[in-house]
């Protein structure tokens, strides 16, 4: 128990320094106040799509290398990432770096998870989920690919929680990659969408103009579809 702890104040710890130095980095050379004028969005889209058409192929792996640290390590959740992703890539080369980055990144803490936090893990959660188990013994990569479309379990949490049931890392990457496609797909749609409003706005569209677009609403409205399949989905999975 004293080495759990151990690790997780390790943990902890590195985790904090790891954010505080990159926020000291990123605020030491721009402004609360500038980031988030609209100014200075419009001018990094231009920035960044120039560099896309003119180098893809750096511009997609520095992106990838981006999603994986900022899963592991950094700890993140999809969604944002996703957004930035679509509003940098567009919805389809978006969605390949995307998923193919979170993937990496939570294979990435999967593996860290399975061997420093399994014996705390299993100790926390095992009772909870043990009717998971004989799911995932009865066919592995199913019920792990089932497990990451439903969701239910915050990010992290949900990438460390099957080192509990021993599954392959093999599978664990394979069921991250196919499973959460959907999510990240509508999620990088409406960052695709964002791109389109900002780009056929010269001053600062308003909140009609943002909701009221094609690109926003209709993602957005499959978001909502896919939550509440999700919902109901879960309730099955978790229950029986």
């Amino acid at each position: 128990m004293e080495k759990a702890k151990k690790i997780k104040l390790i943990i902890g710890l590195s985790y904090l320094i790891l954010l505080s130095v990159f926020l000291f980095l990123f605020f030491s050379k721009f402004s609360l106040e500038e980031i988030t004028s609209y100014d200075f969005i419009k001018e990094n889209k231009s920035y960044f799509l120039e560099l896309r058409n003119s180098n893809l192929f750096l511009l997609s792996t520095i992106f990838l290398v981006l999603t994986i640290l900022w899963v592991f390590p950094f700890l993140g959740f999809g969604s944002p990432i996703a957004i930035i992703g679509g509003f940098i890539f567009g919805k389809w080369i978006g969605t390949i770096i995307v998923v193919l980055g979170l993937s990496i990144g939570a294979t990435f803490l999967y593996i860290f998870g399975n061997y420093f936090l399994k014996e705390l893990i299993r100790k926390k959660f095992l009772n909870k989920f043990q009717k998971l188990e004989a799911k995932f013994k009865k066919s592995e990569f199913i019920y792990l690919l089932i497990y990451r479309f439903v969701g239910g379990i915050p990010w992290q949490l949900s990438c460390i929680l099957p080192t509990i049931f021993n599954v392959k890392i093999s599978n664990f990457f394979l069921a991250s990659l196919i499973g959460i496609i959907p999510q990240i797909f509508l999620a990088v749609s409406i960052g695709s969408g964002l791109e389109k409003v900002i780009d056929q706005n010269a001053e600062i569209p308003g909140i009609k103009d943002i909701i009221f677009s094609s690109d926003i609403y209709v993602p957005i409205l499959a978001f909502f579809v896919l939550v509440l399949l999700t919902i109901f989905l879960r309730k099955l999975f978790y229950k029986n």
